[in-house]
């Protein structure tokens, strides 16, 4: 058990009507990324919100290295060395790189902010994570990849050891992902766990060493991520094997059409689209 930074052993929890976790159970280890995966409604945000302290669990077991630990809320969850960065970013656009990295822990030189040393550290966080981020900065001038990386810098001035991941290139051009699963990697070098949620399971391969699948709120399978297929995986989150996954579909379509679009072209973007839209279709 004292080889795992995080280890959670039959968590229930319930909400009025609904089982949201059936008894599941989860672990991570230092320097790995552990994925964990299901459907919507499998469970997997429900769990994040328990390990960070947004809900507290009905039942089982969380130990953190070692030991059993009780998560009351964000700030505790924090405290404990667990920092979570959620698809929707939590940071004050208005302010810069530093303070929002030392948002409610601010240095202060008598009664003023002692920028000066906030930025200093800021820019020693940064370095870590390979980022020439300017703590100066404000934050609304940043993309949306280098306002993720302020999150994770975040994280680790709180000495995050666990850091939670959800869905964190939803938002992302594929250069962006590139420069976050560099940090990820710089990340994993320092014996730092992080728990990875995410629906674009092509990417997992470039960095996810095991991988936990939920469905329905239970526990379904762990692996090494290299010992399944994606076929294997999908067929765990949705219960059956997926001999198509766009199977084709015979229709007849009865109704007006609303939308054409004939040779339309944009300089190297595209060129020549042909499609048909009819009222009540949906068309991918």
């Amino acid at each position: 058990m004292k080889d795992y930074l995080l280890e959670a052993k039959n968590i229930r929890k319930e909400f009025p009507g609904v089982v949201a976790l059936a008894g599941v159970s989860f672990d991570l280890k230092p320097g790995e990324v552990h994925a964990l995966l299901g459907e919507n409604g499998a469970g997997k945000s429900t769990m994040m919100k328990i390990f960070s302290g947004v809900y507290q669990k009905d039942g089982g077991e969380i130990f953190l290295k070692g030991k059993a630990t009780k998560i009351t809320s964000p700030i505790q969850a924090a405290e404990l060395g667990i920092g979570i960065i959620y698809q929707e970013l939590n940071l004050c656009p208005h302010l810069s790189v530093a303070e929002n990295i030392f948002l409610s822990r601010e240095f202060s030189n008598g009664v003023r902010l002692d920028r000066e040393k906030m930025e200093s550290e800021s820019l020693k966080i940064l370095s870590v994570l390979h980022s020439d981020i300017d703590p100066k900065e404000k934050v609304k001038n940043l993309s949306i990849s280098k306002q993720q990386i302020v999150e994770i810098a975040k994280a680790l001035s709180q000495n995050a050891d666990i850091i939670i991941m959800d869905e964190p290139t939803s938002s992302l051009s594929e250069r962006e992902v590139a420069q976050l699963f560099e940090v990820i990697k710089e990340l994993k070098k320092r014996g730092k766990g992080i728990i990875y949620i995410s629906h674009k399971l092509d990417e997992l391969k470039e960095i996810v060493d095991r991988v936990t699948i939920f469905r329905d709120g239970k526990w379904i399978k762990t692996a090494m991520f290299n010992e399944l297929s994606l076929d294997e995986i999908i067929s765990y989150m949705v219960g059956r094997s997926i001999d198509e996954k766009f199977p084709r579909l015979d229709t007849v379509i009865k109704t007006r059409k609303i939308l054409e679009l004939k040779n339309f072209s944009k300089g190297e973007y595209f060129k020549n689209i042909n499609l048909e839209l009819f009222e009540g279709e949906a068309l991918g």
